[in-house]
C-alpha cells in the first residue's frame, strides 16, 4: 500500500488512497470537485521511498472534496479571580473533508488508486405477513 506526505494549510498529512481526512478549509472550493495537491514532501510504499528537497517535483495527489463544514464549538473561558471579571467566547474552526483518489509519482505513473464508490441500491424488503 503506497502513501504520500502532502502539505496543505500549514500542516503535513500522511495519506493513502481511499482515505478520508479533514484538512484546513480550502478557499473557493465546492463539494464534489477534484482537487490536486502539488506540494508532495515524500511518497513510497513498504519497499522504497522518495523524499523531496523540500518537495518532489512532478509528483501529485488527486482528491475529491466531500464537504466544507465547521468543527464542534470550543469554549474559551477566561476568569480573573476576586475581580468579578470573566469572559466567555466560542470558536468553530472551518474544515474541508476530502477523499484521496490517486497518488502519482514524479514521472506521472499512478502509484495507487482508490476503488470506485458505488452508491448502494435500495433493495426491496419483503413485507412481513400479518399473522392472525
Amino acid at each position: 500500500m503506497s502513501y504520500a506526505v502532502i502539505q496543505t494549510g500549514g500542516k503535513q498529512y500522511k495519506v493513502k488512497s481511499g482515505e478520508i481526512i479533514k484538512i484546513e478549509k480550502l478557499p473557493d472550493s465546492k463539494p464534489d470537485t477534484k482537487i490536486e495537491f502539488k506540494e508532495i514532501l515524500a511518497y513510497g510504499d513498504n519497499k522504497m521511498i522518495e523524499i523531496g528537497t523540500p518537495t518532489v517535483q512532478g509528483a501529485k495527489v488527486e482528491a475529491n472534496l466531500i464537504k466544507n463544514s465547521k468543527n464542534r464549538t470550543i469554549l474559551i473561558f477566561k476568569k480573573r479571580r476576586r475581580q468579578n471579571s470573566r469572559r466567555k467566547n466560542g470558536h468553530r474552526q472551518e474544515y474541508s473533508m476530502i477523499r484521496i483518489s490517486k497518488i502519482f509519482s514524479k514521472d506521472g505513473k499512478v502509484l495507487s488508486e482508490a476503488e470506485k464508490i458505488s452508491k448502494p441500491s435500495k433493495k426491496e424488503v419483503p413485507k412481513k405477513e400479518a399473522s392472525k
